[in-house]
């Protein structure tokens, strides 16, 4: 799928007869709501007060992962309230994700696991 993700610039997915998307790599990548932001800061609380519409996950004391604002609106937040930033990374899905997750409904066959 990585070669794919390098060399397409549009996609057409079909499952199960159905057409399930028709558009780029980026377009179904973002979709695919795997678009998120690692933060690390020592001031974590506080900067999670500061994005009360975002979506906060805390992966770790000072690491945050943000999903909905982007990395620049972010970090302008943050330098705005004088909140210091050790990391500020876009983190996205790959589009082996994005596909899997886009077609879970449609397999037709599947492989389970022996106990």
């Amino acid at each position: 799928m990585s070669e794919m993700a390098l060399t397409a610039d549009h996609l057409i997915v079909i499952g199960k007869g159905r057409l399930l998307a028709d558009t780029s790599v980026t377009e179904l990548v973002r979709e695919s709501g795997g678009a998120s932001v690692r933060v690390v800061t020592p001031d974590a609380d506080r900067l999670r007060a500061l994005l009360p519409d975002a979506h906060v996950t805390e992966e770790a004391p000072d690491t945050l992962r943000i999903t909905g604002p982007d990395s620049a609106t972010i970090g302008r937040t943050a330098a705005a309230h004088g909140v210091p930033l050790y990391e500020l990374t876009p983190q996205t899905a790959s589009l082996e994700q994005a596909f899997m997750d886009l077609t879970h409904d449609s397999v037709e066959y599947q492989g389970a696991a022996v106990a």
